[in-house]
């Protein structure tokens, strides 16, 4: 397991750029999305980093908060119902998916964050001692808005959260999750914003083909994990793989991993990494498709909480 050694120079370090690849186009590599998860969050907040060098100074904060939250218990007690707003985007009659859709993610996104999922007591996992169990956040549905558009993908430059730009504005973001259902294109299932951006853009955007259990949602992302995976980040959580070779999700009981996993991988794989760790490739901040992930670990579970704290990033949805 992971040792932290976090401190807000530490911090401010981890949330510097990395690279100069551009991530905010209108259009994405062309991956297929059919065979690999693409989450685009990373390379999202990489680009409002560059853009905006006071956020790293700010995510440092949070940071530094955050571990300060978890090392001192002060985390939110009992549950917390996070309101929730589906800002739907549509061309054609499949994009513009059903309110039985839109339902079927709540119903997930709530089994999921409870430790109620049906896969939740998989008998061969081999970190069932550190799943999280109820992490005490639920989702409501609160309202769907609708609009019709031209375009044919919206990219990852946040457009479709612009009503300047053919979009939505977020309704309501500092008390009320707004999820984005639209063709993203370039292969990307769904990107979100971290605690810490602006409050003009925040929340998680879903493509319309990724979201749910019924209705267009496509095999092998047809069980919606994509949206668990992506309000994940939005909570605060890394890619378990730390967006690096061997890299730090900033969790302690979460191993190291190589680098993302994708189908779903046998039991027992290990990682490359110093010890050699069994991967939990199981994790929803894991790339595998919906059916190979079933479990966030303790330690996800205290740091999304911390996000709610008093004084924490999101502590307005209290």
């Amino acid at each position: 397991m992971k040792k932290l050694l976090l401190t807000a120079s530490a911090a401010l370090l981890m949330f510097s750029c990395q690279n100069d690849n551009e991530s905010a186009t209108t259009e994405t590599t062309n991956v297929d999305a059919t065979a690999h998860r693409g989450c685009a969050s990373h390379e999202v907040l990489e680009a409002q980093l560059r853009a905006n060098p006071a956020l790293a100074k700010k995510m440092a904060e949070i940071e530094a908060q955050t571990q300060n939250t978890l090392e001192t218990g002060r985390i939110v007690n009992g549950v917390m119902e996070i309101p929730v707003v589906f800002n739907v985007l549509y061309r054609t009659s499949a994009e513009n998916i059903s309110l039985a859709q839109l339902q079927s993610q709540i119903d997930v996104l709530n089994k999921d964050f409870s430790a109620t999922n049906s896969d939740y007591n998989t008998s061969n996992n081999p970190y069932s001692s550190v799943r999280s169990g109820n992490t005490n956040i639920r989702f409501v549905l609160d309202q769907v808005i609708r609009k019709s558009t031209t375009k044919t993908s919206w990219g990852t430059n946040d457009a479709m959260k612009k009503s300047t730009q053919g979009g939505l504005n977020p309704t309501s973001p500092t008390t009320k999750l707004n999820l984005w259902v639209c063709t993203i294109g370039g292969g990307i299932l769904g990107y979100a914003q971290f605690p810490g951006g602006s409050s003009s853009t925040d929340g998680v955007v879903i493509d319309s083909k990724y979201l749910g259990t019924t209705g267009t949602a496509t095999y092998p992302f047809n069980l919606g994990r994509t949206a668990t995976h992506e309000v994940g980040h939005w909570l605060n959580l890394r890619h378990i793989w730390g967006d690096a070779t061997c890299g730090s999700d900033l969790v302690s009981d979460t191993p190291v991993h190589n680098t993302a996993n994708y189908g779903v991988p046998a039991v027992g794989h290990r990682s490359t990494c110093s010890g050699t760790p069994l991967e939990m490739y199981m994790n929803y901040m894991d790339y595998t498709d919906d059916r190979g992930m079933y479990m966030f670990s303790v330690g996800q579970k205290t740091r999304m909480n911390a996000v709610f704290a008093v004084g924490a990033a999101r502590a307005s949805f209290r």
